[in-house]
């Protein structure tokens, strides 16, 4: 990956990516897009989370060598970067360190994921002024673990199995995870909501808006129509539907500006008011990666965005929560899962030495193993009918060594292509130059 010989050309690719990806959104929300960027210009690593589509469009200008004709149509994560890892509750009950969110995922080429999460990774470590040669021996070994867990798939057919959990990691992920135990139900409620004769609902906010005319009749109707989506019973513990509270919210996290999204509160696993559970309903978005991906079999499986997040979470996760499930709103599709209280992103501000960041690398190279490993043949969808590792296994055959060169490699000149292409987003939005949206509002 080379820099950019006409930065000036550069600068207008950058501009039109993201104006092609986001004019809708934009059109509807340009506050919301303000936002984004503006968060976006913080630093090169806030503008490459936001900037997934960039990626791509530089994906499909560049020749890759990691992928054949199965790999280049595996189901990726769409948008591994390193915050993109946490815990959640699996529907076993089981606290698990995973790979999360899934709004972009989608199938393509596995070394796209590697790709991209090497070189946030090298974004990140520049934060941390590590050396070049540091930020390579630590992608190596995120690199090889996630080889090495490959391998362990092909001779074990237990990987849908697999977890990240309390006993079998260490470090920070471990404690990550035990401090994930320490979380309630009632305190993600105690935070969201209030009670008023003796009846729970949403506490106000400046976030929050209550639903006028039809709104509220529309969520409730997408609602039961998501119940048709749920996974098979018997589950884990049942939980009754009624409806207690609406409200609209927006959207969830940077790349989500412009997203409609509503929350419920349900009566929960019994009357008691501490077991009511919060259900979030955001509308789905383009995946970044079927930007590039023309395969119309991929492309029509989906009934829309929301029924797609969802059936990737399913694919990925191997035992997502019993709460997953997709609806519509006025024909869009919307992805509906639990606000649960056992979801933490691993905080990186504390681990500041090599030495402290090592395993976690190693066990994040797991955790994408198992990510990419799950929704193969075994899963319960049809797009991807062979065995992932074996088809990882059998393109890398004798090529080790250098596969992991390429991608340490690619890390580093990509990382130095997004600082570049961070000034350059930086001085197009300060001037005004991305339509629809001003800097000076």
């Amino acid at each position: 990956m080379t820099h950019p010989i006409d930065p000036e050309k550069r600068g207008k690719l950058i501009v039109d990516v993201l104006v092609e990806a986001f004019a809708d959104l934009m059109a509807a929300d340009a506050g919301a897009f303000r936002t984004k960027f503006r968060k976006m210009a913080a630093d090169p690593f806030a503008f490459y989370r936001g900037s997934a589509c960039l990626f791509y469009a530089d994906m499909a200008a560049m020749e890759d060598r990691w992928c054949d004709e199965k790999t280049s149509r595996v189901w990726i994560h769409g948008d591994l970067h390193a915050e993109n890892f946490g815990t959640y509750m699996d529907a076993t009950g089981r606290i698990v360190f995973d790979v999360n969110d899934f709004d972009e995922a989608y199938l393509g080429h596995v070394s796209w994921d590697l790709r991209r999460f090497a070189a946030s990774f090298a974004l990140m470590a520049w934060r941390k002024a590590f050396s070049d040669q540091v930020i390579g021996d630590l992608l190596a070994g995120y690199l090889n673990a996630w080889l090495d867990q490959v391998e362990a798939f092909t001779r074990s057919d237990a990987d849908r199995d697999f977890a990240l959990l309390a006993g079998n990691t260490h470090g920070a992920v471990q404690e990550l995870i035990r401090r994930t135990a320490t979380r309630t139900r009632l305190g993600l409620l105690q935070r969201m909501t209030l009670v008023e004769d003796n009846e729970r609902r949403f506490a106000e906010s400046p976030r929050n808006r209550r639903l006028e005319g039809d709104e509220h009749g529309e969520v409730i109707e997408a609602l039961e129509r998501y119940k048709a989506t749920l996974p098979p019973r018997p589950w884990r513990r049942e939980v009754a539907y009624d409806v207690k509270d609406v409200i609209g919210t927006g959207g969830f996290g940077i790349g989500s500006a412009g997203l409609p999204a509503y929350n419920v509160l349900l009566e929960g696993y019994d009357q008691a008011l501490e077991n009511d559970v919060v259900l979030s309903l955001k509308q789905g978005n383009v995946p970044a990666p079927s930007r590039i991906v023309d395969d119309p079999e991929i492309r029509d499986y989906f009934e829309h965005e929301g029924h797609r997040t969802a059936v990737s979470q399913r694919a990925l996760q191997s035992h997502a929560s019993q709460f997953l499930g997709h609806t519509e709103i006025r024909g869009t599709g919307f992805v509906v899962a639990e606000l649960s209280p056992y979801e933490l992103d691993l905080d990186w501000d504390d681990l500041t030495e090599p030495t402290d960041i090592r395993p976690v690398l190693e066990q994040l190279g797991r955790a994408t193993a198992k990510l990419h490993c799950v929704g193969d043949a075994d899963s319960d969808h049809t797009l991807v009918p062979f065995q992932t590792e074996d088809a990882i296994v059998a393109m890398l055959d004798g090529r080790r060594k250098e596969f992991v060169d390429d991608l340490v490699e690619f890390a580093h000149s990509y990382a130095r292509r997004t600082q570049d292409d961070f000034r350059l987003f930086v001085d197009a939005f300060r001037a005004g130059a991305i339509p629809g949206i001003s800097s000076s509002e």
